[in-house]
């Protein structure tokens, strides 16, 4: 199953000549980089939801807090992280 992980926007950058931007995006301590193509009106402190490396959509803080807080309660959390390659040490 394909789930979609709530994260906050910690930084933004332009890459390839200034064409796409990609969001350092903070899992509860766990930091990876995420395009924001699909969402233009992303900004640092949002939150978004990431599915394989894609912010798919703005949430609010309540609503990623309560997701987060979900996925950890029924032990899909660990799963996530180890199959979407999210690296715990950054």
């Amino acid at each position: 199953m394909c789930l979609a992980i709530p994260g906050k926007i910690k930084s933004i950058e332009y890459q390839y000549d200034g064409l796409v931007r990609m969001a350092q995006v903070s899992f509860g301590g766990i930091t990876k980089e995420a395009s924001l193509d699909m969402v233009p009106h992303a900004d640092v402190g949002d939150y978004v939801l990431v599915h394989v490396g894609v912010a798919i959509s703005v949430v609010d803080e309540e609503e990623a807090q309560k997701s987060f807080q979900y996925l950890a309660e029924i032990g899909e959390l660990d799963e996530l992280v180890e199959s979407s390659q999210i690296d715990r040490n950054h």
